[in-house]
């Protein structure tokens, strides 16, 4: 699935809005539009592949509650979209397929229902991703207000055995604060999982994106990269031609 090293730009939904949020705080969100249809069009211009999709009210409730938002987008372009938050039942993650999702991540169902990981990889193999979602060290579950005991090396033992794609793994301390990605952290943790990650949080620069494709043969297949794009810093098309280059420039 991931030949090459892949920019993953991020849609974030709040009460049907664009939003980001600032390290996890569903209380310090920033709008950035009220059409997430329009903003997925314009990603998938620009050369987006695949636009990952996060129901943050989704998360936190348990259950999806952007469903209306996320059929915007879908009717809005061509290109994958990997959806998550709020995915814990087969039914969810049925629906969300149905819905015209190409991927699915999930996250609290690792701690939560580990059957259902399995379930979801058997039924839609290919098509599911694990999000690993890191505060202090700790994995964060139910949309990162909570934490679980688990390690990362054990959530990702767990996501390995259910056959999922690759592993998200967000730096919350990071997300939304555009400081910079810690890419060495990054490869530290792909290489002890053992499945593809995908590093989200923190990305603030074209370099941010040098660094992680850098450390594509090390098992880091590619970058969610949010607020950077929202805010200007670089286009998204810049950010596919980064990682279009050579490993060894």
């Amino acid at each position: 699935m991931f030949e090459n090293f892949t920019v993953i730009p991020s849609i974030d939904l709040k009460d049907g809005q664009v939003v980001r949020l600032l390290r996890g705080d569903m209380n310090r969100a920033t709008v950035y539009g009220a059409d997430p249809g329009q903003t997925a069009r314009r990603f998938e211009e620009e050369g987006g592949e695949l636009i990952h999709i996060v129901d943050l009210d989704g998360a936190i409730a348990g259950a999806p509650r952007n469903i209306e938002a996320i059929a915007k987008i879908r009717a809005a372009v061509k290109c994958a979209i990997d959806v998550s938050g709020g995915l814990r039942t087969i039914e969810a993650v049925r629906a969300a397929i149905a819905g015209g999702a190409d991927r699915v991540s999930i996250g609290s169902a690792a701690i939560l229902d580990p059957e259902l990981v399995r379930r979801a990889c058997t039924e839609f193999p290919g098509r599911v991703f694990g999000s690993i979602d890191i505060r202090e060290g700790r994995l964060a579950v139910k949309g990162w207000v909570e934490t679980s005991q688990l390690t990362v090396a054990e959530a990702a033992d767990r996501f390995g055995a259910a056959g999922v794609a690759a592993a998200i793994v967000t730096d919350i301390s990071r997300d939304g604060a555009q400081m910079g990605v810690d890419a060495a952290r990054m490869e530290e943790i792909a290489r002890a999982v053992r499945i593809p990650v995908i590093a989200s949080g923190g990305v603030a620069s074209l370099d941010d994106i040098g660094a992680l494709r850098m450390r594509f043969g090390a098992g880091v297949v590619g970058v969610v990269v949010g607020r950077a794009l929202y805010e200007g810093n670089f286009s998204l098309s810049d950010a596919l031609a980064v990682a279009k280059r050579p490993q060894d420039s």
